[in-house]
């Protein structure tokens, strides 16, 4: 495909983070701010339903992947990405209850940290894509930079497996971190197979008592989460999918979405179906602005 040079919305769209889910927010809680929004926040809502907590989003492959990208799925154009943030990076082997964990972390932890962010990747993958700058459209530079300029904390480790020494490892991990940051609300976001560790941090004695919340993009569901200790304490769940997701179905993705819109009581969940939108879609295309000032302002 040869790589556009257009506009990437048209007119009149909505810009996600101009409000919506931004209001609400509890005293106390991390707000972020805006980083780039211009770029990455203004997304066409084809339907809105569920007082705005289902969105179906456009997506165009043309423009947001080829309109966006010098070298389509590898480099994004220079105006989507700030590297200054990479004098905050650092790759560090953290010792944990269990064992050593590769992580790379930007930003610091302190007392006055407000938010831990961790992105678990799915298989196949490694740490190093959740702090690729320049991959995904630069959304992971846009990550960096706006957990980064509110007192949070960005974590992208490494684990063993998809099991229990993987959930273990962070788990611990999580630990360490809040043992710096006590203050810190921590948000859990998963890529594709990486939603496995996620529902299994879910149902684990300690983590689940110190995550914040759950962000799955591409990524699969549980039917035992309704079962958990983290269920029970009502963290928000954030579901990003593609439409035409050939590894998880968007049909179970939804009906997970409804079950627990069903459950007693209500639950804090919200769905962006990206119209059209492949596996790796959602990694892309979801406005973190957007679903980490959701998650705050639904912490337990």
């Amino acid at each position: 495909m040869g790589i556009l040079r257009n506009s990437l919305r048209p007119a009149g769209v909505m810009v996600l983070a101009a409000g919506l889910f931004a209001s609400g927010m509890a005293y106390g809680q991390p707000s972020v701010s805006p980083f780039k929004d211009d770029l990455f926040s203004a997304q066409t809502v084809l339907k809105s339903a569920d007082s705005g907590n289902y969105l179906i989003l456009d997506y165009d492959e043309m423009r947001d992947i080829n309109g966006r990208d010098t070298i389509v799925e590898k480099r994004v154009q220079d105006k989507y990405v700030s590297l200054k943030i990479r004098a905050q990076q650092k790759d560090l082997t953290v010792q944990t209850a269990a064992g050593m964990v590769k992580t790379y972390q930007i930003g610091k932890l302190t007392p006055q940290t407000s938010m831990i962010v961790l992105y678990l990747h799915g298989k196949g993958g490694s740490r190093h894509q959740g702090v690729n700058d320049f991959t995904f459209g630069g959304n992971f530079n846009r990550l960096k930079n706006l957990v980064t300029q509110t007192g949070g904390v960005y974590l992208v480790p490494d684990f063993s497996d998809f099991a229990a020494k993987g959930t273990a490892e962070i788990a611990g991990l999580i630990a360490v971190a809040k043992q710096n940051a006590p203050k810190a609300k921590v948000f859990v976001t998963c890529g594709s197979a990486g939603g496995v560790l996620c529902w299994q941090l879910a149902s684990d004695a300690n983590a689940s008592t110190q995550i914040d919340g759950l962000a799955l993009l591409g990524s699969l569901w549980d039917d035992e989460f309704r079962k958990s200790a983290a269920f029970k304490r009502k963290i928000p769940v954030f579901l990003s999918h593609g439409s035409r997701d050939p590894v998880f179905a968007i049909d179970s993705q939804e009906a997970f979405y409804r079950s627990l819109r069903k459950a007693k009581g209500g639950y804090p969940v919200v769905m962006h179906r990206y119209e059209t939108g492949n596996h790796g879609t959602p990694i892309r295309m979801t406005d973190w602005r957007v679903a980490l000032n959701w998650l705050a302002s639904k912490a337990p």
